[in-house]
């Protein structure tokens, strides 16, 4: 079962995922968007450390609620109302349980991601967060070394679609050959969530 420790450690290990990755997932966004991906996202998640740290929800769905509104009110741009509306949903649809599995874990993502979804309108195909997200939560049920695979395969395979949402449907073809950044760093996400498991044990 996962508590809300757990869930502290997996945003603690994104935050780091996102640190130490920030100049290519900026490197990715300058080719095809606006190139502050990597700076949005490391501000986003230095900033849901340091309000775990002074604040400590004692449930799983706590922490992810609270994670998801400080990346709401920090993230430039499109990434902070999508990525906060992925942990806020899960969040909630975790209720306030102490403790979960991983097929409520699961579920509950799977409501995150099509809450992404439908304020993105985005679809799997459209080169964005979701051809990494769905792919990973869909996999979750063969565990979560499975779901980044899933996640990182997914991102990968951005790079010859054409985008169809967000700034580089702009660029048209001209989007062809460039990997998602929004896929790239909701795939560090996944890969920070099974480094938390496999630490954990689970």
């Amino acid at each position: 079962m996962l508590d809300a420790d757990f869930f502290r450690r997996w945003m603690t290990a994104a935050a780091t995922s996102v640190d130490r990755e920030a100049e290519r997932l900026t490197a990715l966004d300058s080719a095809i968007g606006d190139a502050d991906h990597g700076s949005n996202m490391q501000r986003g998640f230095r900033a849901v450390t340091a309000t775990l740290e002074k604040e400590a929800p004692d449930t799983p769905g706590g922490v992810l609620t609270l994670a998801g509104r400080q990346l709401i009110s920090t993230v430039g741009g499109a990434s902070g109302p999508l990525y906060g509306t992925l942990l806020r949903r899960t969040g909630k649809a975790l209720g306030e349980a102490a403790e979960v599995g991983e097929e409520q874990l699961a579920a509950a993502l799977r409501a995150g991601v099509e809450g992404v979804m439908k304020l993105g309108g985005a679809a799997p195909g459209d080169k964005t967060m979701i051809d990494a997200l769905l792919p990973a939560v869909d996999a979750l049920a063969s565990g979560f070394a499975a779901a980044r695979t899933a996640a990182e395969e997914g991102a990968l395979a951005t790079t010859p679609l054409q985008a169809r949402k967000g700034r580089a449907s702009y660029l048209g073809e001209r989007s062809i050959g460039h990997q998602d950044p929004g896929a790239t760093s909701s795939a560090l996400l996944i890969a920070a969530l099974a480094d938390t498991a496999e630490a954990s044990g689970e």
